[in-house]
């Protein structure tokens, strides 16, 4: 029989009292027995501590905790969660020392265990039972803001007997069940609350960041319930954000039914794995974030293979650590792709397969390193698309070429390297490039494994930088892009900045802002915009005769790209 909790100094006769304690019986239809409560309040009293029990509904004794003056601090009662619409099927009896009724850390674990009820028992000065306080979870239909607990007291000592803890478990049990069968079901990955903390230092374009944070959850397939800012000093170095924003954030999750939380930054092993044990809920941080979303979209061998790559060595550091939070047993978000066994399997193993991976990958790399020699011996321009993800680059290259590659209102919809031709006058003719979209603090492990995807932009005569313009936050992604060309060495390559979605604001308003920053403003959907774009592409390719385009006509290309794809493109 395992006393848990702050055993330091507890007498042999303390311990042997608390044993005693497992002895007890607490039938369902009952709060409590005076023989329990008249234990608890004379250990509680002789030790000057809080003890608690946890009891199962057929009245046995699971657990016996003993705590300081104010709080207990409850065992690891297990991580699995109680099914959709039932609770733990355990209740917390414990005393206090005074008459304070239920705490905050009472109703915390209450509802981050899904406890059936929490009862507390105070003590009055001759160290007996005087009241009664207890309380227990209610249902929160969707849409609104009460409280996900309801609390109850004082109640006379011995006037308790009125409570039915089983009727009212079994009430309860089935109006949770009722509002999880009319809850909306937004997200096939789960409901997830973003949390972003910062210092005063970064407090700038925090909302900013949140944006995007929600955007990256909704491509990943998770309906995003709530969203969490706080600005501190410092970061906690354990649990990253303050200990009473956690707590909110358990009370939260419980009467919004979220699953997850999503954090906006890179967290270590071991935050992930603390935050995880105290919230009871799935933590992904932004890198596996984004890993996800990469691993649901790589469609060609390429590209699975560097998704795989940077989720090995994303996960090695964290292989052996006892983290719940990133166990891949469990699915949904943070789960997919091939890089899922990796907890299973020893680091050897691990790192062979890392081994391998860069090997293909390198082979496939040598394999386009000589079609881009044979393209090259044909002396036919390369002009590359760059640009943050969602800028409209797919849709700029499909509206360009005339086909019909994946160009969706969703981050990284585009992973694997695409190339269309598209001919100018004279029979002239240049091969676009579209490649993935770039982000902010793109994670080192994706940077890593995708800067092959961009070996193409490395032969590029013209990068075509491309911006949302309609994105308040245009000018740090235009930082972005800029220092992430830097890191792959293209920042002496000739670049053209394009403007993309001008449609979204008023007329006239893109062109003053493309003028301002020496760029072209377009619709990538409005075939018509994008002559000034092919008139500044001609000159800046051919300038030793330039001839102005005419009104741009589809026309069948007779030719193949990289990809083998046969587009129309825009002749003149």
């Amino acid at each position: 029989m395992t006393i848990h909790g702050n055993t330091t100094g507890l007498s042999p006769s303390d311990v042997h009292a608390l044993e005693r304690l497992y002895r007890r019986r607490v039938p369902f239809d009952r709060l409590l027995t005076p023989e329990l409560a008249r234990s608890m309040a004379e250990v509680s009293s002789t030790t000057g501590r809080q003890v608690g029990v946890l009891v199962d509904r057929t009245g046995q004794v699971q657990w016996v905790v003993v705590g300081d003056a104010t709080k207990l601090m409850l065992p690891d009662i297990g991580r699995a969660r109680a099914a959709e619409g039932r609770f733990r099927g355990l209740r917390l009896l414990h005393t206090h020392l005074t008459q304070e009724g239920l705490t905050r850390d009472d109703l915390v674990d209450l509802t981050r265990l899904r406890l059936d009820l929490v009862c507390a028992i105070c003590l009055g000065g001759d160290g007996q039972p005087s009241t009664v306080h207890y309380g227990h979870n209610v249902p929160v239909p969707e849409g609104r803001a009460d409280a996900p607990y309801a609390s109850f007291g004082p109640i006379p000592y011995g006037r308790e007997d009125s409570v039915d803890p089983s009727t009212l478990v079994t009430e309860l049990e089935e109006g949770f069940a009722r509002v999880a069968r009319t809850r909306r079901v937004d997200g096939k990955d789960g409901r997830a609350i973003l949390v972003h903390v910062t210092d005063k230092r970064g407090a700038h374009g925090s909302e900013d960041s949140l944006r995007e944070l929600e955007e990256l959850a909704r491509t990943a397939g998770v309906a995003v319930v709530d969203r969490v800012l706080q600005v501190r000093d410092a970061i906690d170095p354990k649990f990253v954000l303050g200990r009473g924003k956690l707590d909110e954030i358990i009370l939260k999750s419980m009467q919004l039914d979220a699953t997850v939380l999503v954090f906006d930054r890179n967290l270590s092993p071991s935050q992930a794995s603390a935050i995880a044990s105290v919230t009871e809920l799935k933590v992904i941080d932004r890198t596996q974030l984004i890993l996800d979303i990469f691993a649901q979209r790589a469609e060609s061998r390429d590209g699975k293979l560097q998704v795989e790559l940077a989720q090995m060595k994303y996960l090695l550091p964290r292989i052996g650590q006892k983290d719940d939070a990133l166990s891949r047993l469990t699915g949904g978000i943070g789960g997919r792709g091939p890089g899922e066994t990796v907890l299973e399997i020893g680091k050897r193993r691990a790192r062979d397969r890392v081994s391998r991976l860069e090997a293909e990958l390198e082979h496939l790399a040598v394999q386009r390193k000589q079609r881009r020699q044979r393209r090259g011996r044909r002396d036919v321009p390369i002009v590359s698309i760059v640009g943050y993800t969602n800028a409209g680059k797919s849709t700029l290259l499909n509206t360009l070429t005339g086909s019909d590659t994946i160009a969706e209102n969703k981050l990284f919809a585009t992973l694997d390297t695409r190339s269309r031709r598209i001919r100018f006058p004279r029979e002239r003719e240049v091969v676009i490039t579209d490649t993935v979209g770039f982000i902010r603090d793109l994670p080192k492990e994706l940077f890593a494994a995708f800067r092959a995807t961009f070996e193409e932009t490395e032969d590029a005569d013209l990068l075509l930088h491309v911006v949302d313009v309609s994105d308040p936050a245009i000018a740090d992604h235009i930082r972005a892009t800029d220092h992430l060309l830097g890191e792959l060495g293209l920042a002496k390559t000739p670049t053209l900045l394009v403007l993309n979605k001008a449609d979204r604001l008023p007329p006239g308003d893109a062109a003053q802002i493309a003028r301002g920053r020496g760029g072209i403003a377009v619709s990538a959907v409005d075939r018509d915009s994008l002559v000034p774009l092919l008139l500044e592409m001609e000159q800046r390719l051919f300038p030793d005769g330039r001839t102005r385009l005419v009104e741009p006509t589809p026309a069948h290309d007779d030719g193949a790209a990289e990809d083998d794809a046969q587009p129309e493109g825009l002749v003149a």
